[in-house]
Order: structure tokens, then C-alpha cells, then sequence
């Protein structure tokens, strides 16, 4: 496929995506104005909009943002280089992996919005918290895909390299992480939903700033379309961060050849 076909298909789809989304959105409106449903529960596209520009450009929100997305990259940057590291020395010692299995399970058994509480209470209601929180949560996803992608190396290729005169490091630089970088941008990829999600939940038990906060106290004040706004900021967020990921995993994949 050309890369004006690519351009072509992008679009189209694009389109779509967008005349969906605007449909839902008409649909909503419609039902709020007729009171099929009651704004004051669910919200209205056009009340919503308004107070998305107000939070804007007063600048309201801006500073829960700046928090939200600090311990949400902060915990995402943690939680990845404990989970890849972790599962790199577990995919080298087999024995170790045995042994520390069913313990990881037991541990990713754990509901992790019960340990809000427990790290609010050892961290206290700032940043720290919701940090540790965002990190655990994406620590799990990123050990098993990493843990998956390194032990899933095709052996006939590393025996073909080593033949061929390399040594450990150069296997591990030329043959490992090449092969599992799918894996691992999986994993980051799912650990930045977690990330986001660990950080809003920590807010949303304790916190006096952020995203989550934001929520929280907007419900408490029976503001449906401030509760809209900031799940609109996050989603959009959410959106913007998982393209720049998407970019980064096409320039390290680059060498991969593309079905046709």
C-alpha cells in the first residue's frame, strides 16, 4: 500500500470516527432538550461545552491537569522500569521465576483501589500517594508483557547470532529487546490507561488537587457538567498521550515489514 493510499484510508476513517462521535453527540442533545432524559442526572452536550471553555480559559483547570499528568507519567515511568527490569532478571532465572510466580499472582490478585487508603495513610493526601498507587498499577501490566516478550525470543535466532560470534550484550542489544519491543509497547501502552486510572482513583480518595479531586468535588456539588468536563480533559488526554506512544513504537518497529 502507497503512502497516499495510507493517507486516504487515515482519513476516511478519520472521517467516520468523527461523524460517529458528532451523531452521539446530536442524539444527546436532542433527548436532554426534549427531557427524554433530565439534565440535571446526565448532563447536556451544550452545557458541557460551555463549561469546557470556561475551565479553560480561566485557566480553572489547568493547574489539576499539570498534577494529574505528573503522577500519572511519574508512576508510568516507575511502574516501567520496575516492571521490565523485574521481568528481565525473571525471564533469565528460571528458578527465581518459579519461586516468586505465585507470589507476583498473589500480589496482582490484590484490588489495587483497596490499597488507596493504605498508601494515603503511609504517603499522606499529596503527590506521593497517587504516584506509588499509578506505579503499582501499571508495574503488573508491564512485568507479564515484558516477561511474555522475553521469553518468547525465537531461540533458533540467538543460537543463529551466537554462532555468528556475539556475545552476551550484543545478543541482548541485536536480538532480545528488538524482538520483544512489541511486547514491551504493549505493555506501556496499557500501563498509561492504568497510570491515568491510578492517579484520578488516588485523587478521588484524598487529594486537595487534580483531575480526580476535580471530580469528586463537583459531584459532591451535583455539577454534572463539570464531571463531564473533566472526564472529557482526561479522555482527550488519554488520546493525545496514546498517539505520541503510537509514534514512538513506529519508529522503533520501523524495521518491521508491514503486511500488505
Amino acid at each position: 500500500m502507497t503512502d497516499a493510499a495510507v493517507r486516504r484510508s487515515n482519513a476516511k476513517v478519520f472521517l467516520w470516527r468523527l461523524l460517529l462521535i458528532l451523531a452521539l453527540l446530536a442524539v444527546w442533545e436532542l433527548l436532554a432538550r426534549t427531557k427524554t432524559i433530565d439534565p440535571f442526572f446526565f448532563g447536556q452536550p451544550s452545557a458541557i461545552a460551555v463549561d469546557i471553555k470556561k475551565a479553560l480559559v480561566t485557566g480553572e483547570i489547568l493547574p489539576h491537569i499539570k498534577v494529574t499528568l505528573q503522577e500519572a507519567l511519574t508512576g508510568l515511568l516507575i511502574g516501567t522500569v520496575a516492571g521490565i527490569s523485574s521481568a528481565f532478571i525473571l525471564g533469565r532465572l528460571d528458578v527465581l521465576a518459579r519461586i516468586l510466580d505465585p507470589i507476583i499472582m498473589a500480589l496482582y490478585g490484590i484490588p489495587k483501589l483497596a490499597l488507596g487508603p493504605i498508601f494515603i495513610l503511609w504517603f499522606g493526601l499529596g503527590m506521593k500517594s497517587k504516584i506509588f498507587l499509578a506505579a503499582l498499577m501499571v508495574f503488573f501490566l508491564v512485568f507479564f508483557n515484558a516477561y511474555a516478550g522475553f521469553k518468547n525470543v525465537d531461540i533458533s535466532l540467538v543460537n543463529a547470532v551466537r554462532l555468528m560470534g556475539a556475545n552476551r550484550r550484543q545478543i541482548l542489544l541485536k536480538v532480545v529487546l528488538p524482538s520483544s519491543v512489541p511486547w514491551l509497547m504493549a505493555g506501556i501502552k496499557a500501563g498509561l490507561g492504568a497510570a491515568l486510572l491510578g492517579a484520578v482513583v488516588g485523587e478521588y480518595l484524598g487529594a486537595n488537587a487534580g483531575l480526580g479531586w476535580m471530580v469528586e468535588y463537583a459531584g459532591g456539588m451535583y455539577d454534572i457538567a463539570r464531571v463531564f468536563t473533566c472526564i472529557i480533559v482526561l479522555m482527550s488526554l488519554m488520546a493525545v498521550l496514546n498517539a505520541g506512544l503510537g509514534f514512538i513504537e513506529r519508529r522503533l518497529l520501523k524495521w518491521r515489514p508491514v503486511a500488505e
